[in-house]
């Protein structure tokens, strides 16, 4: 499937935007909006991507529109990047393809006050210090384990449950997305399967486009918000993309075994079975929605305890403590989530179950969720780029509350299927190619390498350049990376 084009309709809204209409298929209950420009469009058509928009609209419940940002690219039921609101007042839905397997995978952005000239001669060492530290890879057990009871205040509690284990700070907490921490998490309802597989993991990057980057502020677009958020040019900054890792993936896979049958049960019509879904209000429904509360929670957790030894590193090299570093964390968004939020559809405030996959919320200046010290700017919003090119720091802004649920994009998105990737580096070496351009990169393995390689992603540049353009989020600070952590 992935392999197909799309040969639907996809008629010009704006410059920045292209919509399916909804008499494109029988069965969609509202339009699909696609947020891209000329360059990204050609991209667009070579998957099934604006296939999976479309069928999304089919879903009960959906307000205003099915969205995709402009990292899209074909996913699992829904295409990553996709955005969809449900009303749980209109016979709503919730779908696990909607969020993701990796429940809560997410980015987080600590700043130092060293700077790049400090940090360049001991780089090497750095780099082979965090990946010695850090764990990486398919299946690895970390340096923390929680069992038992421990394991069950960690899912229900979230990142403040750390603070207790003297593994996080309440400024940590405050700086994260909702305080890193879901209300209506039940540990009870996360398989012992999927405990088991999370019980060592918590506080390991994992694998594929995964990672721990070193990196250095680029450019300076909004000196203002770069100020509150305290980013000054060629200051050295740590990026950290990972999320609920085997526990998360077992929870999605329990809820969408789960669900197989729940479409029919509710007469529910899909065009595509792995849009599985159960009305919010259905056992089925808040079955998973405790879960996934459970494992988002896990995942903020894992973000944590990767910053933790991160400034531990720093520390060891270079002979301060963190705190006299200065290593403090900016923000930490998450990417694949399903939350209840208030918005405003068709002149009506009500409350929506907004899915977020491979999509981060936006929120604009002055929204009461946004933390207190960035309620002036927006909220931060970082975008990964890939390892070659630049990663980004936005804030959210009021065009994203008009038209897209709060939401922006989430990195540069794949332009190239990690097959293909791999078959495009052969007989290269990329660590050396990307050495070539100052930057020092470990992986676990040369295929990791390859996988991820800079030419597998579109240019994040001309993804952010989207949602800046289109008012759903605003250029801050571009990063570029000098030592990157891969599984």
């Amino acid at each position: 499937m992935a392999k197909e084009t799309f040969h639907g309709p996809l008629e010009r809204v704006d410059a920045c935007c292209y919509r399916i209409p909804k008499s494109y298929k029988a069965g969609m209950r509202v339009d699909g909006l696609i947020f891209a420009n000329e360059k990204l469009l050609e991209q667009l058509k070579l998957d099934q991507a604006a296939e999976q928009v479309a069928n999304v609209a089919f879903l009960p419940g959906i307000q205003g529109a099915s969205l995709a940002m402009p990292d899209i690219h074909w996913g699992y039921g829904f295409c990553i990047g996709g955005v969809c609101a449900t009303d749980p007042d209109e016979d709503g839905v919730i779908s696990p393809g909607g969020v993701g397997y990796d429940i809560n995978c997410g980015v987080r952005l600590a700043r130092t006050n060293l700077y790049y000239r400090e940090v360049k001669p001991h780089l090497q060492q750095l780099v082979d210090q965090l990946f010695r530290d850090v764990p990486t890879g398919v299946g690895r057990s970390g340096h923390y384990s929680f069992k038992g009871k421990e394991l069950t205040r960690l899912l229900g509690e979230g990142s403040s449950y750390l603070i207790s284990r003297g593994l996080a700070t309440q400024g940590d907490i405050d700086h994260t997305e909702a305080n890193g921490f879901l209300l209506g998490a039940d540990p009870d309802e996360v398989s012992e399967h999927a405990k088991t597989r999370g019980q060592q993991q918590c506080g390991t990057l994992g694998s594929g486009n995964h990672f721990m980057e070193v990196q250095v502020v680029d450019a300076i677009l909004d000196a203002d918000a770069a100020q509150v958020m305290g980013l000054e040019k060629d200051m050295i900054c740590v990026m950290i993309h990972s999320g609920s890792r085997g526990l998360g993936y077992q929870v999605c896979d329990d809820a969408l075994h789960m669900l197989r049958k729940a479409p029919a049960k509710y007469g529910i019509s899909l065009p595509d079975q792995q849009l599985a879904c159960a009305p919010v209000n259905s056992p089925e429904g808040q079955k998973y929605i405790a879960a996934m509360r459970a494992a988002a929670n896990f995942a903020w957790c894992n973000r944590q305890l990767l910053m933790w030894q991160a400034r531990e590193v720093f520390a060891r090299v270079f002979g301060r403590t963190w705190q006299e570093l200065q290593m403090n964390l900016i923000y930490d968004v998450c990417h694949n989530i399903a939350k209840l939020e208030e918005h405003t559809v068709n002149g009506v405030k009500k409350k929506v179950w907004v899915h977020r996959k491979g999509a981060t919320r936006a929120f604009p200046p002055g929204h009461p969720e946004v933390p207190a010290m960035y309620r002036a700017i927006g909220q931060p919003v970082i975008i990964p780029g890939d390892m070659g090119r630049a990663s980004w720091v936005l804030v959210g802004q009021p065009g994203s509350m008009e038209r897209s649920f709060g939401t922006t994009c989430h990195g540069a998105g794949r332009a190239m299927s990690r097959t293909a990737a791999i078959k495009h580096a052969a007989g290269r070496r990329i660590d050396k190619e990307l050495l070539a351009k100052g930057i020092i990169a470990r992986a676990q393995s040369h295929k990791g390498l390859a996988e991820e390689q800079p030419k597998a992603y579109k240019d994040v540049d001309d993804v952010v350049d989207v949602v800046h353009q289109a008012g759903l989020s605003k250029k801050v600070a571009r990063m570029r990376p000098i030592g990157v952590i891969k599984g």
